[in-house]
């Protein structure tokens, strides 16, 4: 643990008069509760960078406008937020205003957080006065002109951005409405698998519904057949968010990502909330019409596959349970855009490791003897197998995503 810069009772003291009143036990409890409140927020994927020191800030976030960073959130005076007070911290949790009142961007999801109760972000700000102060000048804009204006921010939050904390729906279970305050505001879901308009913020019609984000595709999270959650149980749910695989799929990218780093150490209760809220959100889906079986495409793709891939994967598409991710009836397989397994057949994959699951398996890449149309004809084959239905795989999408990857 890191050291306390006072003792607890001295802390809770300083901070008591910013806090209007909060109940909040002993300093102890109360930071321990920020730490647990921090890996809810999984605060270290953007503010430490590998290597550096906890919180220290410098990891680049991409964004579809340009590169920004991290910021240093340690408790230092001159480069962290050692001079602000609570007030400072909880304007920036729910307005996305910074101490000297300059907008922050959505790339900080302020726009989640804002539903995050007063009491737990005086919990989060106990512990963030806690850990050890680390001086590291941090510039986070590094956007290019006109994007790095923030004055543009103020038309996008009106457009984009309601403030406001998360209000219990009272006609649902005190479970539900737990796993619906942390999916939709500490784990802020939505940041990576809501689409996005054509400014960056969520589509208020697609919650959920999967989106593009650095070159990944985050897929549907909601009850939804074929391309959702629908064939998953609650517990499919908490064992992929506890070990990173489950029966379905293994995490990969910025999921895994993201189950390394904060939810494998969720608390089971708090896992299987959200798995209830999320098993609650129903969406409509038309499922397509898949191609068939004697399309030239899909004759070339099965050649493809059986070379390839069946021996991992399995010839009937199932994969491995917690080894090799199901292909067959598979959400991510089916979602709209193919970006995420196109990625993986280029540049090879490794799952992410948990304490629960330390050994990682993985894929190699096959981008040095497979062309853009062979990769193109072997996902469309996947993609409309065994129970899968979704658009065809153009060589050209395979081309766009095989230059992004060798530009990185």
């Amino acid at each position: 643990m890191k050291p306390l810069l006072n003792t607890g009772l001295a802390l809770l003291a300083a901070m008591s008069a910013s806090a209007h009143a909060v109940t909040a036990p002993d300093g102890y409890e109360l930071v321990e509760k920020g730490r647990y409140i921090a890996t809810l927020g999984d605060c270290t994927a953007c503010h430490t960078s590998p290597g550096k020191p906890l919180f220290s800030g410098g990891v680049a976030i991409e964004t579809p406008f340009g590169e920004l960073l991290g910021a240093n959130i340690t408790p230092d005076p001159v480069t962290g937020i050692g001079r602000w007070t609570f007030e400072d911290f909880q304007n920036t949790m729910a307005r996305g205003h910074g101490r000297n009142g300059k907008q922050l961007y959505p790339a900080m999801p302020y726009a989640a957080y804002t539903k995050v109760t007063r009491e737990d972000n005086l919990a989060l700000w106990a512990y963030l006065r806690a850990v050890e102060p680390v001086q590291n000048e941090v510039e986070t804009n590094q956007l290019p002109f006109p994007f790095n204006v923030r004055l543009s921010m103020k038309a996008w939050n009106w457009l984009n951005f309601t403030e406001g904390e998360f209000e219990p729906d009272a006609e649902k279970s005190e479970q539900w409405n737990r796993g619906a305050y942390l999916v939709q505001g500490l784990g802020h879901c939505g940041s990576c698998h809501t689409p996005k308009n054509l400014i960056g913020g969520d589509r208020r019609d697609g919650t959920l519904k999967g989106g593009e984000l650095q070159g990944w595709m985050a897929p549907n999270i909601s009850n939804t057949a074929h391309v959702g959650l629908a064939e998953w149980t609650e517990d499919d749910i908490v064992q992929y968010l506890k070990t990173g695989a489950n029966r379905y799929d293994i995490a990969s990218g910025p999921m895994a990502e993201a189950v390394e780093k904060s939810t494998q150490y969720w608390r089971d209760a708090d896992l299987k909330a959200v798995a209830v809220y999320l098993k609650s959100l129903d969406h409509e889906h038309e499922k397509p019409e898949p191609l068939g079986a004697n399309d030239p495409i899909m004759t070339a793709g099965r050649s493809l596959y059986e070379d390839r891939c069946s021996a991992c994967h399995t010839p009937d598409g199932e994969g491995i349970p917690t080894l090799f991710p199901k292909l067959a009836n598979a959400p991510l397989v089916n979602a709209r855009d193919a970006v995420s397994i196109i990625r993986v057949v280029l540049a090879g994959n490794r799952a992410g490791t948990t304490d629960a699951a330390p050994t990682g398996p993985a894929m190699p890449s096959f981008a040095w003897n497979l062309s853009d149309e062979n990769i193109a004809d072997l996902l469309t084959y996947v993609r409309n197998s065994w129970g899968n239905a979704a658009p065809a795989v153009s060589a050209d999408e395979v081309r766009k995503q095989r230059e992004a990857l060798q530009s990185q």
